[in-house]
């Protein structure tokens, strides 16, 4: 067996379109969710009126983290289209030139002349698109954009991750609604900001701290307006 055969590495690089689709709709979910409950709960407002607002927040966020999931990353595979395009276009007018650009890419990397420009033919002589794409665009099969992947993931996980706190309010006493909602669900974002960080390959107590510190700041600013609401209505 040679050496190249045990030497295995498990890159996790290709996890990154969807990874960051699902951390978002969850950590928006459970944001976003926690502090609508919160805030409206702060205005003194009937338990059927906050699980109501809960459930609106639910069903909207998720049709607002899909559309915009959708048209957002649809913009950047439109862009990386059109790249391709043009670069395809070059290629067509001037191959000798697209070779020199490839191999100049090479020599700037710390490869020598010589080399850099027999791997750039060798390349270009097997998919020459595919070879200016990854190496000139930095587009590569696994990073591209895929608009209907991240809809639908940031969709699903906002559903989720809003379903926590949702349930917090059937759940919980009514006059510690507010506290319990606060309390548990940074627990929720700490644990999502670990297992996201985990999934990806990346230290979880920074990931954790991170998610947590923004979603405790949206909650208390909610908390604080739905007070000044309550007290001025």
């Amino acid at each position: 067996m040679t050496r190249l055969a045990l030497h295995r590495e498990r890159h996790l690089v290709s996890r990154i379109g969807w990874l960051r689709a699902a951390v978002l709709g969850a950590n928006d979910g459970i944001v976003s969710t926690a502090s609508l409950i919160i805030g409206v709960a702060a205005a003194a407002a009937l338990p059927s009126d906050i699980l109501i607002a809960g459930i609106a927040g639910l069903v909207a966020g998720a049709m607002s983290m899909a559309a915009g999931e959708y048209v957002s990353v649809s913009s950047q595979s439109d862009t990386e289209k059109a790249e391709l395009a043009r670069e395809q276009a070059e290629l067509a007018g001037d191959v000798d030139a697209e070779i020199e650009e490839l191999a100049a890419i090479y020599v700037a990397r710390g490869v020598d002349h010589i080399t850099a420009d027999t791997v750039a033919r060798q390349l270009m002589a097997k998919d020459a698109l595919a070879a200016h794409a990854h190496d000139e665009l930095g587009i590569s099969e696994k990073t591209t954009a895929r608009p209907m992947q991240a809809a639908l993931t940031s969709a699903a996980t906002f559903a989720a991750g809003a379903a926590l706190p949702l349930a917090l309010v059937v759940l919980a006493p009514a006059n510690l609604l507010i506290v319990i909602e606060a309390i548990a669900s940074l627990l929720f974002l700490a644990l999502l900001g670990a297992i996201g960080a985990r999934t990806g390959g990346a230290p979880m107590g920074v990931a954790a701290v991170r998610v947590t510190f923004w979603g405790a700041l949206a909650m208390a600013l909610t908390a604080g307006i739905g007070r000044l609401v309550g007290t001025a209505v």
